[in-house]
């Protein structure tokens, strides 16, 4: 069992910046990929951003050029910038151990004016 804590939501006006964190409770170089997901209001959950090594990264064209995906030692992070109100959603950190998916509880993230 894997528990996942995200941190760093919030609200932000248009062009703004936050910075999530997730906390794994194993040491994060045991998982197979890790990364984030998110759920906008009314859709489905999607993956936005993952990594296998922590070196090299894919990110969905939507925020491609504006999050940036990065980890450490113990935690994974996701840089945001110039969000937009597209980018409204609950933020997921997600790990892949043992051939099963481990998401968070949820961080929520609002742009709006």
């Amino acid at each position: 069992q894997v528990q996942l804590v995200e941190s760093g939501g919030g609200s932000v006006q248009p062009g703004g910046s936050l910075r999530l964190s997730c906390a794994p409770s194993l040491s994060i170089f045991r998982f197979a990929l890790t990364g984030w997901y998110r759920q906008p209001p009314g859709k489905e959950r999607e993956l936005i951003a993952s990594t296998a090594d922590g070196s090299t990264a894919w990110y969905d064209g939507g925020v491609k050029g504006r999050f940036i995906l990065s980890r450490d030692n113990a935690n994974l992070y996701l840089q945001m910038n110039n969000l937009k109100p597209d980018d409204t959603a609950m933020y997921y950190c997600y790990v892949a151990f043992n051939g099963n998916p481990y998401w968070g509880q949820g961080t929520q993230v609002t742009v709006s004016l």
